[in-house]
């Protein structure tokens, strides 16, 4: 039996952030051996985070990335069992690792696919690397969604970050010229209405494309609640409630939060006018840290 050093252990730990007994007892399965010991760990690390992933994972964290050339960008969320867990080191560079992979890897659309990808920079699939994740930080560790934006023609990609990461906007701008596409105001205009999607949580960017059961699911909401008023008045009152309730969930009808006399539609059409060529947003993505959870 081969003697088991500190330094070996201390060694063992700084390769595989296991803790100090674990290590120790690795290096004496493995009967010093380093690598082999980390092997040890690492099947050892991988049942028990099968174990816990099992459990709710609320907490977390939002990250983006968005290239130099405001090209292409990805939003990420990272789910985790409590808020302390969320702020450690270990699990923001566990995000900051994931969203280096994304943009440097082949450009998957599952969650599946990204798990079986070879992990940039490290040993197995990104599977293997969050389960080593869960084992290092002792609590549940999950991947539920990602968006991956490139630009189509001109235009730009932009994110925002709310609340130390509770909340993340990923969005594309278009316009019609390269120059525009460099212009700063412009620029500006996408960066105000990524804080506004934060802060306002619109479903859509136009009537178009609300969903045909959110809808109904709103008239029912006001049939009923104005159930003992005549037919034809309960007919022209609901008009204009859908409208209201279109104008709170459709990104340019809303008002402006910096501005709410304006609507996005507005602050587009200005811009526009100002720049000579449209200004549309083409699409965005919001998440709220543990909406999957819910």
């Amino acid at each position: 039996m081969a003697e088991i050093t500190a330094k070996m252990v201390k060694e063992l730990r700084d390769k595989t952030n296991a803790g100090m007994m674990d290590c120790k007892a690795a290096l004496a399965e493995a009967n010093g051996d380093m690598e082999e010991a980390a092997t040890v760990l690492r099947k050892k690390g991988i049942a028990s985070a099968d174990k816990k992933s099992s459990r709710a994972a609320k907490e977390g964290l939002i990250a983006s990335r968005i290239d130099s050339e405001s090209k292409s960008g990805t939003l990420l969320e990272v789910n985790c069992e409590t808020d302390f867990v969320a702020k450690n080191e270990n699990f923001q560079n566990s995000v900051e690792a994931l969203l280096n992979h994304i943009a440097e890897s082949d450009k998957v659309e599952t969650t599946e696919e990204l798990f079986a990808q070879p992990m940039v920079g490290g040993d197995g699939t990104v599977q293997d690397f969050i389960k080593l994740k869960i084992t290092e930080m002792g609590e549940n560790m999950v991947v539920p969604r990602f968006a991956n934006y490139s630009v189509d023609g001109e235009g730009v990609v932009a994110s925002y970050i709310h609340m130390q990461g509770k909340v993340g906007v990923l969005i594309e701008a278009g316009c019609a010229s390269a120059a525009v596409a460099q212009n700063e105001s412009f620029r500006s205009l996408v960066k105000d209405i990524t804080l506004h999607i934060a802060a306002s949580s619109p479903v859509c960017i136009t009537r178009d494309e609300v969903p045909s059961e959110l809808v109904a699911k709103e008239e029912e909401i006001f049939r009923e609640q104005m159930k003992d008023k005549p037919a034809n008045v309960i007919d022209k009152i609901l008009v204009g409630k859908i409208d209201k309730y279109y104008s709170g969930v459709c990104l340019l009808e809303q008002g402006f939060v910096k501005d709410p006399d304006k609507t996005i539609a507005d602050l587009l059409k200005e811009k526009g006018a100002e720049l000579g060529e449209e200004i549309t947003v083409r699409r965005f993505t919001r998440y709220a840290v543990g909406e999957t959870a819910e």
